[in-house]
């Protein structure tokens, strides 16, 4: 719920905002492990709904600020499964 996030951290702003529109979701077994669900339209939604999240100021995010945590975000997400439950996973 957005009454739960901090709307000046932009982490969690652009967190919420994923995990909302279900661009990603969290391992149900590995809760530190975030999952990239790998659906465009749920990403681009995602920067749109961040996009209208405010600040405690009132003031608008940096739209390449955005766009830079969003990537980063994804980025360090695993693609479409979890690493720690797919038997397939090679170990590191």
């Amino acid at each position: 719920m957005l009454a739960d996030i901090d709307t000046d951290d932009l982490t969690e702003v652009v967190r919420y905002a994923l995990e909302t529109t279900r661009a990603t979701t969290a391992c149900p077994f590995h809760r530190d492990v975030i999952v990239r669900i790998g659906d465009d339209a749920a990403e681009s939604h995602a920067f749109e709904r961040a996009k209208r999240i405010v600040r405690c100021d009132g003031a608008e995010w940096d739209k390449e600020a955005l766009r830079a945590e969003l990537g980063r975000q994804l980025g360090a997400a695993a693609d479409g499964r979890c690493p720690k439950c797919d038997p397939t996973a090679s170990c590191t």
